[in-house]
């Protein structure tokens, strides 16, 4: 009924940023599809999702979003309504997360976008778009950090550290690692989340505080992996207290991009700073992780993971999700 309605009409409903005196302006509006940049495949899209990154380009911070007018968010999944490339036909369902898309390019907070195919994921089988939005970039890049570890010969029943565990990408690795038979340390700085990670999997909750004060470069071996999302001192104590041959697989900088650290763990003990970009992750990788995540995570996973709000809700939102009080994922209804 939607499609019909998509098709139907030359216009459609999408958050627009717009230019304005001093920065932006940024409202839900019926757009048309001068809005679209040009590419060779539309999508009707049925869902996104806000990232921490969305919530920065919303309120006009940290200079996320660089062309305008757009529709920001940097995630969609949906239905492809046309196509010029061979490797997609109307019909398919696909998915999107990074490539600049939500940045540089038109997003997904519309009901209409428009990508080139060499971005766009077919949907695995089994899984449905609102599942793959659940998991949106947060699951996608927690996925890519797993796998990192695994590359690096982290082997199953070690202990691994997640940080800014009640996240969107924390919450999802907690998840996966322990599904994959880690024993999962999950650190927060949101202790009546505790009930919420041990859901998870999580075997034991450490309180941030513990990591955020500058400690000694070199502390007590602990960790046989980490998976950090936040950055800064809690992440240069991460990798201070990481076991000989460890790996530290860096995602986040919630907590700062500054790295206060030496060299003397990565000399003396071996470890390893595994650095994870989802954003220009390649094909190969990406289809690899999605089929992954089809297979680990349940529909029942992901419900207890996710909170769903419509479009219109998204702009309350931005300072929640900004400040931290989002727990795990937030699906958007398109």
């Amino acid at each position: 009924m939607r499609a019909e309605h998509a098709m139907s009409t030359d216009t459609f409903k999408a958050i627009v940023a717009r230019k304005a005196e001093g920065g932006q302006s940024v409202a839900l509006e019926q757009a048309d599809e001068s809005l679209l940049p040009a590419a060779d495949v539309t999508v009707d899209v049925a869902w996104s999702t806000l990232n921490y990154k969305d919530g920065l380009a919303l309120k006009g911070l940290g200079r996320i979003l660089r062309t305008f007018p757009m529709a920001p968010g940097i995630d969609f999944a949906g239905t492809v309504r046309t196509s010029d490339s061979p490797e997609f036909k109307p019909g398919d369902q696909v998915i999107l997360t990074g490539w600049g898309v939500g940045e540089t390019w038109s997003g997904g907070f519309s009901a209409r976008a428009r990508a080139r195919s060499e971005w766009l994921v077919k949907l695995p089988e089994g899984m449905s778009p609102r599942q793959a939005m659940a998991i949106g970039t947060a699951g996608f890049t927690a996925m890519l950090c797993v796998m990192a570890l695994e590359r690096h010969g982290i082997e199953t029943g070690g202990e691994v550290l997640v940080t800014g565990a009640a996240g969107g990408v924390g919450s999802i690795a907690v998840r996966l690692l322990s599904r994959l038979g880690y024993r999962v340390v999950a650190l927060t700085g949101r202790p009546e989340e505790a009930g919420f990670l041990t859901g998870l999997g999580a075997s034991e909750i450490l309180d941030r505080a513990v990591l955020q004060a500058p400690g000694k470069p070199m502390q007590s071996e602990r960790w046989a992996g980490v998976v950090d999302t936040v950055g800064g001192t809690i992440l240069a104590n991460a990798i201070a207290a990481t076991k000989a041959e460890g790996a530290v697989a860096a995602c986040g900088l919630a907590g700062g991009t500054d790295l206060p650290t030496t060299v003397l763990p990565f000399i003396l003990r071996g470890v390893c700073l595994l650095g994870v970009n989802s954003v220009d992750a390649p094909m190969a990788r990406r289809q690899d992780a999605w089929a992954r995540l089809a297979r680990e995570l349940t529909p029942a996973d992901l419900d207890g993971l996710t909170q769903e709000v419509a479009l219109e809700d998204v702009l309350g939102l931005a300072d929640d999700i900004l400040a931290g009080k989002v727990r795990g994922r937030t699906v958007v209804r398109i």
